[in-house]
C-alpha cells in the first residue's frame, strides 16, 4: 500500500463511518479497484484509522464529553455510553472469527447495503412521534437497547450508524437526538475495536501484533499517521455535513444512495471481479 492508497482508504473512512451507508462496504471495493494487497497491516490501517475519526467526535463536541460542571449529568452520560456498548463487546468478541470470514466475500455485503437502504426508506414514515429530543432524556435502558441495534453492524455492510440511528428513533429519539447518540456511543465501540486491533491481537500472516506492524518500519508509522489525520478531518466535515442533511431531507437520500452503491457493487463484484 502506498501513500495516494493510504489517503483515499483514510478518506473514504472519514467520509462513511458516521454516515449511515456502511464504510466497510465502500473500503472493500476500493481496496480491490486500485488492487490493493490484504496483507496484515492492510487490515490493521483499515481499522486503526477509526482512532482519527473518534477524535473528530470528541473534538466537534468536547464540551458533552469534558463538561464536568454537574458530577451528575457527566456520570449519566458516561453510564449510558458504558452499558450501551457492552452488548457489541461481549457478542463482537464471540463472533469475531465469523465477521472475518464474511469480509471475504463482497456479495453478501452489496445485499445488506441495498436492503439497509429500503429500510431507510421508510424510516422517517414509520417513526412519526418521537418523545426524546436530547441525550439528557435517553434512559439508560434506552440507552442499552440501542447498544443491542448497533450489535446488527456486525453484519458487514449493515452499517454501524445505521443501526444505532434506527435503534434509537425506535427508541422515541428525534432524528437529530439519534444521530447524535449514534456519534456518541461510536466512540467507546470504535475506541474499543481500535485498542484490541493494535494491542491485542495477533495476526495470523505475520504473527505480530497491531503496534508491531505499525512499528515494523517508518513507512508503515507514517501512513498510520497520515491516515488518521485525513479520517480526523474528514470525519469532522462528514459529520456536519449529515446533520445538515437529516434536518432538511430526513434519512431517505441515504437510503437510495444505498441501493445504488449496493446494486453497482453487485455487478461490480459479479462481472468484473
Amino acid at each position: 500500500m502506498n501513500t495516494l492508497q493510504a489517503f483515499l482508504i483514510a478518506v473514504i473512512e472519514g467520509l462513511t463511518e458516521y454516515l449511515p451507508v456502511s464504510s466497510t462496504a465502500h473500503m472493500i471495493f476500493m481496496s480491490s479497484y486500485f488492487g490493493i494487497q490484504e496483507d496484515d497491516f492492510v487490515k490493521l490501517f483499515q481499522v486503526s484509522i477509526q482512532f482519527g475519526a473518534i477524535l473528530a467526535v470528541v473534538a466537534l463536541y468536547w464540551k458533552k464529553f469534558f463538561d464536568f460542571s454537574s458530577k451528575s449529568v457527566a456520570i449519566s452520560f458516561y453510564l449510558k455510553l458504558i452499558y450501551a456498548v457492552i452488548p457489541a463487546l461481549v457478542l463482537g468478541k464471540l463472533f469475531d472469527d465469523k465477521i472475518e470470514a464474511i469480509l471475504g466475500d463482497p456479495i453478501p455485503i452489496a445485499i445488506v447495503l441495498i436492503l439497509g437502504g429500503v429500510i431507510l426508506l421508510f424510516i422517517d414514515s414509520r417513526f412519526q412521534s418521537p418523545t426524546v429530543i436530547k441525550e439528557e432524556d435517553i434512559t439508560l435502558k434506552k440507552a442499552v437497547i440501542i447498544g443491542f441495534w448497533q450489535c446488527l453492524a456486525m453484519m458487514p455492510g449493515t452499517s454501524r450508524s445505521a443501526a444505532s440511528i434506527i435503534g434509537g428513533m425506535q427508541q422515541g429519539l428525534t432524528r437529530h437526538a439519534a444521530a447524535e447518540f449514534s456519534f456518541f456511543l461510536a466512540v467507546p465501540t470504535m475506541m474499543a475495536v481500535t485498542c484490541y486491533s493494535v494491542f491485542l491481537k495477533t495476526y495470523e500472516s505475520s504473527q505480530m501484533k497491531g503496534y508491531e506492524l505499525i512499528l515494523k518500519s517508518n513507512e508503515n508509522i507514517q501512513l498510520f499517521l497520515i491516515g488518521n489525520v485525513v479520517a480526523f478531518i474528514v470525519a469532522i466535515l462528514a459529520i456536519k455535513f449529515f446533520i445538515e442533511i437529516i434536518k432538511k431531507y430526513g434519512f431517505k437520500p441515504w437510503g437510495w444512495y444505498r441501493i445504488i452503491v449496493g446494486i453497482f457493487l453487485l455487478f461490480y463484484f459479479s462481472y468484473f471481479k
